[in-house]
Protein backbone atom coordinates (compact mmCIF):
# COMPACT_ATOMS: atom_id res chain seq x y z
CA UNK A 1 0.00 0.00 0.00
CA UNK A 2 2.80 2.52 0.82
CA UNK A 3 4.30 1.26 -2.28
CA UNK A 4 1.33 2.31 -4.23
CA UNK A 5 1.41 5.87 -2.28
CA UNK A 6 4.50 6.77 -3.33
CA UNK A 7 3.99 5.66 -6.90
CA UNK A 8 0.78 6.50 -7.79
CA UNK A 9 -0.80 8.04 -5.06
CA UNK A 10 -4.67 7.78 -4.32
CA UNK A 11 -6.13 6.77 -7.56
CA UNK A 12 -3.17 3.97 -7.93
CA UNK A 13 -4.63 2.89 -4.29
CA UNK A 14 -8.46 2.87 -4.82
CA UNK A 15 -7.91 1.62 -8.33
CA UNK A 16 -6.39 -2.00 -6.21
CA UNK A 17 -9.33 -1.86 -3.56
CA UNK A 18 -11.77 -1.72 -6.36
CA UNK A 19 -10.16 -4.53 -8.11
CA UNK A 20 -9.45 -6.28 -4.98
CA UNK A 21 -13.52 -6.01 -3.90
CA UNK A 22 -14.28 -6.68 -7.87
CA UNK A 23 -17.01 -3.44 -7.16
CA UNK A 24 -16.29 0.21 -6.78
CA UNK A 25 -13.94 2.51 -4.36
CA UNK A 26 -13.69 6.23 -3.67
CA UNK A 27 -13.44 9.27 -1.20
CA UNK A 28 -16.31 10.95 -0.25
CA UNK A 29 -16.87 14.01 1.97
CA UNK A 30 -19.26 13.98 5.06
CA UNK A 31 -22.30 15.34 3.15
CA UNK A 32 -22.04 12.08 0.62
CA UNK A 33 -20.25 14.35 -2.39
CA UNK A 34 -18.21 12.07 -4.35
CA UNK A 35 -14.24 13.40 -4.51
CA UNK A 36 -12.49 10.29 -6.27
CA UNK A 37 -13.62 7.13 -7.31
CA UNK A 38 -12.74 3.91 -9.39
CA UNK A 39 -14.60 1.06 -10.74
CA UNK A 40 -12.99 -2.37 -10.31
CA UNK A 41 -15.47 -4.31 -12.03
CA UNK A 42 -16.60 -2.81 -15.55
CA UNK A 43 -20.05 -4.74 -15.22
CA UNK A 44 -20.83 -3.15 -11.89
CA UNK A 45 -23.18 0.65 -11.94
CA UNK A 46 -20.99 2.73 -10.63
CA UNK A 47 -23.89 5.41 -10.11
CA UNK A 48 -26.12 3.02 -7.88
CA UNK A 49 -22.80 2.08 -5.71
CA UNK A 50 -22.12 5.70 -5.64
CA UNK A 51 -25.57 6.99 -4.42
CA UNK A 52 -25.38 3.77 -2.13
CA UNK A 53 -22.02 5.45 -0.64
CA UNK A 54 -22.98 8.69 -0.70
CA UNK A 55 -25.94 7.25 1.73
CA UNK A 56 -23.69 5.69 3.99
CA UNK A 57 -21.08 8.81 3.73
CA UNK A 58 -24.15 10.82 5.46
CA UNK A 59 -25.48 8.68 7.61
CA UNK A 60 -22.00 8.10 8.91
CA UNK A 61 -21.16 12.32 9.77
CA UNK A 62 -24.42 12.06 11.39
CA UNK A 63 -23.97 9.37 13.96
CA UNK A 64 -20.00 10.74 14.10
CA UNK A 65 -19.29 6.69 13.84
CA UNK A 66 -15.83 5.15 13.68
CA UNK A 67 -16.87 2.71 10.91
CA UNK A 68 -20.02 2.22 9.33
CA UNK A 69 -21.73 -0.55 6.78
CA UNK A 70 -24.77 -0.70 4.62
CA UNK A 71 -26.75 -3.47 3.32
CA UNK A 72 -28.49 -4.32 0.60
CA UNK A 73 -29.96 -7.20 -1.01
CA UNK A 74 -27.10 -7.52 -3.51
CA UNK A 75 -24.29 -5.61 -1.96
CA UNK A 76 -22.35 -4.37 0.96
CA UNK A 77 -21.09 -0.29 1.35
CA UNK A 78 -17.97 0.00 3.57
CA UNK A 79 -16.94 3.37 5.31
CA UNK A 80 -13.91 4.18 7.17
CA UNK A 81 -12.80 7.66 7.93
CA UNK A 82 -9.56 9.09 7.09
CA UNK A 83 -7.31 10.81 9.62
CA UNK A 84 -8.81 14.05 10.57
CA UNK A 85 -7.09 16.64 9.29
CA UNK A 86 -7.21 20.03 7.82
CA UNK A 87 -6.46 18.66 4.43
CA UNK A 88 -8.77 15.72 4.84
CA UNK A 89 -11.84 17.55 6.23
CA UNK A 90 -14.01 14.61 6.94
CA UNK A 91 -13.37 12.67 3.86
CA UNK A 92 -14.23 8.89 3.93
CA UNK A 93 -12.75 5.82 2.13
CA UNK A 94 -15.76 3.60 0.93
CA UNK A 95 -15.71 0.40 -0.74
CA UNK A 96 -19.21 -1.30 -2.13
CA UNK A 97 -18.46 -4.40 -3.58
CA UNK A 98 -21.35 -7.42 -4.32
CA UNK A 99 -22.12 -9.96 -1.65
CA UNK A 100 -20.54 -12.34 -0.79
CA UNK A 101 -17.91 -9.81 0.28
CA UNK A 102 -14.53 -10.97 -0.45
CA UNK A 103 -12.37 -12.32 2.56
CA UNK A 104 -10.20 -9.87 4.27
CA UNK A 105 -11.67 -6.89 2.82
CA UNK A 106 -12.29 -5.35 5.80
CA UNK A 107 -8.57 -5.45 7.24
CA UNK A 108 -7.29 -4.44 3.76
CA UNK A 109 -9.69 -1.10 3.92
CA UNK A 110 -7.57 -0.44 7.69
CA UNK A 111 -4.49 -1.36 6.28
CA UNK A 112 -5.33 1.17 3.37
CA UNK A 113 -6.64 4.34 5.27
CA UNK A 114 -3.19 5.28 6.65
CA UNK A 115 -1.40 5.85 3.63
CA UNK A 116 -4.40 6.98 1.38
CA UNK A 117 -4.73 9.60 4.19
CA UNK A 118 -1.35 10.35 3.44
CA UNK A 119 -1.27 10.54 0.03
CA UNK A 120 -4.79 12.20 -0.37
CA UNK A 121 -3.45 15.34 2.28
CA UNK A 122 -0.30 15.91 -0.22
CA UNK A 123 -2.53 16.07 -3.38
CA UNK A 124 -5.16 18.53 -1.56
CA UNK A 125 -2.47 20.68 -0.26
CA UNK A 126 -1.17 20.68 -4.21
CA UNK A 127 -4.64 21.39 -5.04
CA UNK A 128 -4.93 24.06 -3.25
CA UNK A 129 -1.17 25.48 -4.23
CA UNK A 130 -2.64 25.29 -8.19
CA UNK A 131 -5.68 27.34 -7.81
CA UNK A 132 -3.33 29.83 -5.76
CA UNK A 133 -1.10 29.46 -8.70
CA UNK A 134 -3.82 29.60 -10.86
CA UNK A 135 -5.76 32.94 -9.22
CA UNK A 136 -1.94 34.74 -9.56
CA UNK A 137 -1.45 34.20 -12.76
CA UNK A 138 -5.18 35.32 -13.99
CA UNK A 139 -4.59 38.31 -11.70
CA UNK A 140 -1.36 39.45 -13.66
CA UNK A 141 -3.45 38.31 -16.88
CA UNK A 142 -5.97 40.83 -15.46
CA UNK A 143 -3.48 43.55 -14.68
CA UNK A 144 -1.74 43.05 -18.47
CA UNK A 145 -5.69 43.46 -20.19
CA UNK A 146 -5.88 46.73 -18.40
CA UNK A 147 -2.93 48.24 -19.32
CA UNK A 148 -3.18 46.97 -23.19
CA UNK A 149 -6.99 48.44 -22.63
CA UNK A 150 -5.03 52.12 -20.86
CA UNK A 151 -6.96 51.68 -17.53
CA UNK A 152 -3.95 52.72 -16.05
CA UNK A 153 -5.21 53.41 -12.54
CA UNK A 154 -7.53 50.12 -12.13
CA UNK A 155 -4.43 47.83 -13.31
CA UNK A 156 -2.55 49.57 -10.42
CA UNK A 157 -5.38 48.92 -7.60
CA UNK A 158 -5.03 45.33 -9.07
CA UNK A 159 -1.73 45.30 -9.26
CA UNK A 160 -1.39 46.25 -5.42
CA UNK A 161 -2.32 42.79 -4.22
CA UNK A 162 0.78 41.21 -6.33
CA UNK A 163 4.49 41.91 -6.64
CA UNK A 164 6.54 43.10 -7.84
CA UNK A 165 5.09 46.51 -8.39
CA UNK A 166 4.42 48.13 -11.97
CA UNK A 167 7.34 50.19 -13.79
CA UNK A 168 7.43 52.82 -15.46
CA UNK A 169 8.64 53.78 -18.16
CA UNK A 170 9.15 50.04 -18.49
CA UNK A 171 10.76 47.91 -22.30
CA UNK A 172 8.38 45.06 -22.96
CA UNK A 173 10.24 41.40 -24.05
CA UNK A 174 8.23 38.74 -25.51
CA UNK A 175 9.94 35.21 -24.89
CA UNK A 176 8.96 32.64 -27.06
CA UNK A 177 9.58 29.30 -24.84
CA UNK A 178 9.87 25.41 -25.84
CA UNK A 179 6.97 23.12 -25.57
CA UNK A 180 6.51 22.76 -21.53
CA UNK A 181 9.17 25.35 -20.78
CA UNK A 182 7.15 28.25 -19.52
CA UNK A 183 7.40 27.92 -15.75
CA UNK A 184 10.80 27.31 -15.42
CA UNK A 185 11.48 30.16 -17.90
CA UNK A 186 9.25 32.48 -15.87
CA UNK A 187 11.23 31.17 -12.48
CA UNK A 188 14.91 32.19 -14.53
CA UNK A 189 13.71 35.47 -15.84
CA UNK A 190 12.69 36.10 -11.86
CA UNK A 191 15.91 34.96 -10.79
CA UNK A 192 17.58 37.41 -13.28
CA UNK A 193 15.57 39.96 -12.43
CA UNK A 194 16.12 39.86 -9.09
CA UNK A 195 12.34 39.76 -8.98
CA UNK A 196 11.43 43.24 -10.25
CA UNK A 197 9.96 42.02 -13.68
CA UNK A 198 6.29 41.70 -14.06
CA UNK A 199 6.13 38.20 -15.60
CA UNK A 200 2.69 37.37 -17.67
CA UNK A 201 2.00 33.92 -18.81
CA UNK A 202 0.77 35.09 -22.40
CA UNK A 203 -3.27 34.40 -22.48
CA UNK A 204 -3.39 34.01 -25.85
CA UNK A 205 -0.09 32.15 -27.12
CA UNK A 206 0.95 28.89 -24.73
CA UNK A 207 4.08 29.12 -25.18
CA UNK A 208 4.65 32.87 -24.94
CA UNK A 209 6.12 35.18 -21.58
CA UNK A 210 5.30 38.73 -21.57
CA UNK A 211 7.79 40.29 -19.19
CA UNK A 212 6.94 44.14 -18.41
CA UNK A 213 10.44 45.07 -16.95
CA UNK A 214 11.63 48.47 -15.81
CA UNK A 215 13.68 50.46 -18.17
CA UNK A 216 17.01 50.69 -16.50
CA UNK A 217 16.75 47.17 -15.66
CA UNK A 218 16.45 46.25 -19.41
CA UNK A 219 19.60 48.37 -19.96
CA UNK A 220 21.50 46.45 -17.28
CA UNK A 221 20.84 43.07 -15.82
CA UNK A 222 21.80 42.25 -12.08
CA UNK A 223 22.67 38.71 -10.58
CA UNK A 224 25.04 36.25 -12.37
CA UNK A 225 24.25 37.81 -15.96
CA UNK A 226 25.23 41.19 -14.61
CA UNK A 227 26.29 43.46 -17.59
CA UNK A 228 24.15 41.64 -19.95
CA UNK A 229 20.47 42.82 -20.98
CA UNK A 230 17.76 40.55 -19.13
CA UNK A 231 16.41 39.53 -22.50
CA UNK A 232 19.53 38.39 -23.42
CA UNK A 233 20.55 36.63 -20.76
CA UNK A 234 17.43 35.16 -20.50
CA UNK A 235 18.21 33.79 -24.66
CA UNK A 236 21.73 32.41 -23.44
CA UNK A 237 20.65 30.71 -20.34
CA UNK A 238 18.16 28.84 -22.04
CA UNK A 239 18.16 26.53 -24.98
CA UNK A 240 15.75 27.13 -27.98
CA UNK A 241 14.71 29.73 -26.23
CA UNK A 242 14.05 33.03 -28.59
CA UNK A 243 13.26 36.65 -27.35
CA UNK A 244 12.08 40.03 -28.62
CA UNK A 245 12.39 43.60 -27.18
CA UNK A 246 10.57 46.63 -27.27
CA UNK A 247 11.43 50.27 -27.00
CA UNK A 248 11.62 52.56 -23.75
CA UNK A 249 8.18 52.97 -23.18
CA UNK A 250 6.01 55.33 -20.57
CA UNK A 251 3.80 53.00 -18.46
CA UNK A 252 0.45 54.05 -20.42
CA UNK A 253 1.71 52.78 -23.93
CA UNK A 254 2.27 49.00 -23.05
CA UNK A 255 0.23 48.02 -25.61
CA UNK A 256 2.33 50.05 -27.69
CA UNK A 257 5.36 48.26 -26.78
CA UNK A 258 4.17 44.59 -26.97
CA UNK A 259 3.32 44.85 -30.23
CA UNK A 260 6.71 46.19 -30.91
CA UNK A 261 8.55 43.51 -28.58
CA UNK A 262 6.21 41.00 -31.09
CA UNK A 263 7.29 42.06 -33.89
CA UNK A 264 11.34 42.04 -32.56
CA UNK A 265 10.10 38.61 -32.04
CA UNK A 266 10.02 37.15 -35.41
CA UNK A 267 13.06 39.08 -36.29
CA UNK A 268 14.80 36.92 -33.67
CA UNK A 269 14.03 33.93 -34.84
CA UNK A 270 16.06 34.01 -37.08
CA UNK A 271 19.20 35.63 -35.28
CA UNK A 272 22.06 33.20 -34.18
CA UNK A 273 21.78 34.80 -30.91
CA UNK A 274 17.61 33.99 -30.62
CA UNK A 275 17.47 38.21 -29.42
CA UNK A 276 16.56 41.32 -31.09
CA UNK A 277 15.06 44.83 -30.27
CA UNK A 278 12.73 46.73 -32.48
CA UNK A 279 14.31 48.99 -33.92
CA UNK A 280 13.70 52.79 -34.23
CA UNK A 281 10.49 53.53 -35.80
CA UNK A 282 7.96 55.98 -35.50
CA UNK A 283 4.14 55.92 -34.89
CA UNK A 284 1.72 56.89 -37.39
CA UNK A 285 -0.87 57.65 -34.45
CA UNK A 286 2.25 59.99 -33.87
CA UNK A 287 2.75 62.08 -36.37
CA UNK A 288 -1.38 61.97 -37.42
CA UNK A 289 -1.42 65.39 -35.27
CA UNK A 290 -4.40 67.49 -34.51
CA UNK A 291 -6.07 66.22 -38.08
CA UNK A 292 -5.81 62.68 -37.66
CA UNK A 293 -7.02 62.94 -34.02
CA UNK A 294 -10.08 64.88 -35.05
CA UNK A 295 -10.31 62.34 -37.63
CA UNK A 296 -10.41 59.72 -35.36
CA UNK A 297 -12.76 60.72 -33.18
CA UNK A 298 -15.51 61.36 -35.83
CA UNK A 299 -14.87 58.27 -36.84
CA UNK A 300 -15.28 56.40 -33.89
CA UNK A 301 -18.04 58.51 -32.37
CA UNK A 302 -21.14 56.44 -33.24
CA UNK A 303 -19.28 53.59 -31.81
CA UNK A 304 -18.13 55.47 -28.50
CA UNK A 305 -21.58 56.50 -28.20
CA UNK A 306 -23.25 53.65 -28.44
CA UNK A 307 -25.64 52.64 -25.59
CA UNK A 308 -26.63 49.05 -25.16
CA UNK A 309 -30.60 48.32 -25.41
CA UNK A 310 -30.54 45.78 -22.72
CA UNK A 311 -28.13 45.76 -19.07
CA UNK A 312 -26.25 42.46 -20.61
CA UNK A 313 -24.93 43.87 -24.15
CA UNK A 314 -22.01 45.32 -24.48
CA UNK A 315 -21.57 48.57 -24.44
CA UNK A 316 -19.56 51.05 -26.01
CA UNK A 317 -16.06 50.46 -23.78
CA UNK A 318 -16.50 46.70 -23.75
CA UNK A 319 -17.23 46.93 -28.03
CA UNK A 320 -13.83 48.80 -28.54
CA UNK A 321 -11.82 46.37 -26.09
CA UNK A 322 -12.99 43.36 -28.67
CA UNK A 323 -12.06 44.93 -31.20
CA UNK A 324 -8.56 46.15 -30.87
CA UNK A 325 -7.89 42.93 -29.11
CA UNK A 326 -9.27 41.17 -32.62
CA UNK A 327 -7.32 43.76 -34.49
CA UNK A 328 -4.17 42.97 -32.56
CA UNK A 329 -4.97 38.24 -31.87
CA UNK A 330 -7.40 38.02 -34.80
CA UNK A 331 -9.68 34.72 -33.92
CA UNK A 332 -7.52 34.53 -31.25
CA UNK A 333 -9.34 37.05 -29.47
CA UNK A 334 -11.29 34.99 -27.79
CA UNK A 335 -8.50 33.69 -25.71
CA UNK A 336 -7.53 37.13 -25.10
CA UNK A 337 -11.26 37.91 -24.15
CA UNK A 338 -12.39 35.09 -22.68
CA UNK A 339 -15.54 34.71 -24.77
CA UNK A 340 -16.96 32.11 -27.31
CA UNK A 341 -16.16 32.81 -31.09
CA UNK A 342 -19.83 34.05 -31.90
CA UNK A 343 -19.81 36.11 -29.43
CA UNK A 344 -17.02 37.82 -31.06
CA UNK A 345 -18.64 37.60 -34.42
CA UNK A 346 -21.56 38.91 -33.03
CA UNK A 347 -19.90 42.22 -31.26
CA UNK A 348 -17.74 42.26 -34.43
CA UNK A 349 -20.90 42.58 -36.45
CA UNK A 350 -22.23 45.29 -34.49
CA UNK A 351 -18.93 47.33 -34.31
CA UNK A 352 -18.77 46.98 -38.28
CA UNK A 353 -22.80 48.45 -37.92
CA UNK A 354 -22.25 50.89 -35.96
CA UNK A 355 -18.87 52.50 -38.22
CA UNK A 356 -20.59 51.95 -41.41
CA UNK A 357 -17.05 49.47 -42.15
CA UNK A 358 -17.08 46.04 -43.47
CA UNK A 359 -14.35 44.67 -40.50
CA UNK A 360 -13.60 41.88 -43.47
CA UNK A 361 -11.46 44.09 -45.45
CA UNK A 362 -7.52 44.81 -44.65
CA UNK A 363 -8.47 48.69 -45.69
CA UNK A 364 -11.19 48.93 -43.10
CA UNK A 365 -9.55 46.86 -40.70
CA UNK A 366 -6.37 49.39 -40.96
CA UNK A 367 -8.71 52.62 -40.36
CA UNK A 368 -10.08 51.41 -37.56
CA UNK A 369 -6.32 50.15 -35.94
CA UNK A 370 -4.96 53.95 -36.72
CA UNK A 371 -7.86 55.40 -35.21
CA UNK A 372 -7.87 53.75 -32.09
CA UNK A 373 -4.20 53.72 -31.70
CA UNK A 374 -4.39 57.44 -32.12
CA UNK A 375 -6.81 57.69 -29.28
CA UNK A 376 -4.98 55.73 -26.99
CA UNK A 377 -1.89 57.82 -27.75
CA UNK A 378 -1.35 60.55 -24.29
CA UNK A 379 0.45 63.13 -26.71
CA UNK A 380 -2.77 63.85 -28.46
CA UNK A 381 -4.63 65.52 -25.10
CA UNK A 382 -7.85 66.36 -26.28
CA UNK A 383 -6.93 69.98 -26.45
CA UNK A 384 -5.01 69.40 -28.94
CA UNK A 385 -7.82 67.40 -31.00
CA UNK A 386 -9.78 70.84 -31.95
CA UNK A 387 -7.04 72.49 -34.42
CA UNK A 388 -7.24 75.98 -35.28
CA UNK A 389 -10.50 77.67 -34.67
CA UNK A 390 -13.32 76.35 -37.06
CA UNK A 391 -11.21 73.77 -38.37
CA UNK A 392 -13.53 70.38 -38.98
CA UNK A 393 -12.35 66.98 -39.00
CA UNK A 394 -11.08 65.39 -42.03
CA UNK A 395 -13.54 64.01 -44.11
CA UNK A 396 -11.85 60.77 -44.77
CA UNK A 397 -8.37 58.57 -44.30
CA UNK A 398 -6.88 59.62 -47.60
CA UNK A 399 -7.07 63.41 -46.42
CA UNK A 400 -5.29 62.26 -42.88
CA UNK A 401 -2.42 60.20 -45.61
CA UNK A 402 -1.90 63.24 -47.18
CA UNK A 403 -0.06 65.06 -44.50
CA UNK A 404 3.30 65.62 -44.25
CA UNK A 405 4.24 63.76 -41.34
CA UNK A 406 2.21 60.41 -42.66
CA UNK A 407 3.95 60.85 -46.07
CA UNK A 408 7.53 61.15 -44.53
CA UNK A 409 6.32 58.26 -42.17
CA UNK A 410 5.34 56.03 -45.08
CA UNK A 411 8.37 56.38 -47.33
CA UNK A 412 10.35 55.32 -44.25
CA UNK A 413 8.81 52.41 -43.80
CA UNK A 414 9.09 51.35 -47.40
CA UNK A 415 11.79 52.78 -48.20
CA UNK A 416 14.03 49.32 -46.91
CA UNK A 417 11.52 47.34 -49.45
CA UNK A 418 13.83 49.14 -52.42
CA UNK A 419 16.53 46.41 -51.32
CA UNK A 420 14.85 43.53 -51.73
CA UNK A 421 13.75 44.90 -55.62
CA UNK A 422 10.47 45.10 -57.30
CA UNK A 423 9.41 41.11 -56.16
CA UNK A 424 9.32 42.23 -52.56
CA UNK A 425 6.73 45.18 -53.12
CA UNK A 426 4.74 43.02 -55.31
CA UNK A 427 3.92 40.41 -53.31
CA UNK A 428 3.26 42.37 -50.46
CA UNK A 429 0.71 44.25 -52.67
CA UNK A 430 -0.76 41.16 -53.53
CA UNK A 431 -0.98 39.74 -50.19
CA UNK A 432 -2.61 43.13 -48.98
CA UNK A 433 -5.02 43.05 -52.25
CA UNK A 434 -5.90 39.14 -51.42
CA UNK A 435 -6.99 40.20 -47.69
CA UNK A 436 -4.25 39.11 -46.20
CA UNK A 437 -4.97 35.52 -46.86
CA UNK A 438 -2.41 33.43 -48.34
CA UNK A 439 -3.88 30.89 -50.86
CA UNK A 440 -5.38 33.44 -52.88
CA UNK A 441 -2.10 35.80 -52.80
CA UNK A 442 -0.03 32.59 -54.14
CA UNK A 443 -2.88 32.08 -57.06
CA UNK A 444 -2.53 35.53 -58.13
CA UNK A 445 1.55 35.16 -57.92
CA UNK A 446 1.65 32.22 -59.60
CA UNK A 447 3.60 30.49 -56.69
CA UNK A 448 2.45 27.61 -54.59
CA UNK A 449 1.41 28.65 -51.20
CA UNK A 450 4.90 27.47 -49.26
CA UNK A 451 6.67 29.42 -51.85
CA UNK A 452 4.24 32.27 -50.90
CA UNK A 453 4.47 32.37 -47.10
CA UNK A 454 8.74 31.90 -47.38
CA UNK A 455 8.66 34.96 -49.42
CA UNK A 456 6.57 36.17 -46.40
CA UNK A 457 9.05 35.12 -43.72
CA UNK A 458 11.66 36.79 -45.86
CA UNK A 459 9.83 40.27 -45.63
CA UNK A 460 9.54 39.58 -41.85
CA UNK A 461 13.47 39.26 -41.20
CA UNK A 462 14.03 42.53 -44.10
CA UNK A 463 10.94 44.59 -42.97
CA UNK A 464 12.11 44.00 -38.96
CA UNK A 465 8.10 43.02 -38.59
CA UNK A 466 5.45 40.11 -38.03
CA UNK A 467 3.57 39.28 -41.16
CA UNK A 468 2.19 36.03 -40.87
CA UNK A 469 1.51 35.84 -36.95
CA UNK A 470 -0.75 38.29 -34.95
CA UNK A 471 -0.14 41.43 -34.38
CA UNK A 472 0.73 41.97 -37.84
CA UNK A 473 2.71 44.85 -39.49
CA UNK A 474 -0.18 44.58 -42.06
CA UNK A 475 -2.05 47.30 -41.30
CA UNK A 476 1.06 49.81 -41.10
CA UNK A 477 1.94 48.44 -44.82
CA UNK A 478 -1.40 49.02 -45.68
CA UNK A 479 -1.14 52.41 -44.79
CA UNK A 480 2.23 53.05 -45.93
CA UNK A 481 1.42 51.93 -49.38
CA UNK A 482 -1.96 54.04 -49.45
CA UNK A 483 -0.28 56.96 -48.65
CA UNK A 484 2.55 56.73 -50.92
CA UNK A 485 0.32 56.00 -54.02
CA UNK A 486 -1.80 59.04 -52.75
CA UNK A 487 1.16 60.90 -53.21
CA UNK A 488 1.97 59.83 -56.63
Amino acid sequence: MYRLARTGGSPELLRRLAQRAEGWAGILDGGGTVLQAVAGNARWPGHEAAGLAARAARELTARSAGSYALDTDECSALLLPLDRTPETDGAVLALVAPKPLPGGLSTLMADAVMPLALSWASESVERKRRRVDLAESRGREAVLHLLMTGQLSIAHQVAGALRPKLPDPVRVCVVECSGGQRDEVARICTDVSGGRTWIVRCPVYARHLILIVPADEETEAEGPESGRTLGLAVAGLVDDCVVGVSEEVRLPDTATAYQQAFHALAVARGLPGRHARFGAAPEPALVAGAAGARWADALLAPLLAHLPRRSQDPGSQELSATVASWLAFSSHATQHLKIHRNTLAARLRLVGELLDLDLNQVSDQAAVDLALRIRATPALHPKHRSGPEGSAAPEDLDTVLRAPGIQDWAAQQLRILAQAGPMAEETLRTWLRCEAQLTPTAAELGISVPGARKRLTRLEALLCRSLLQTPSARYDLWLAFRAVDLAA
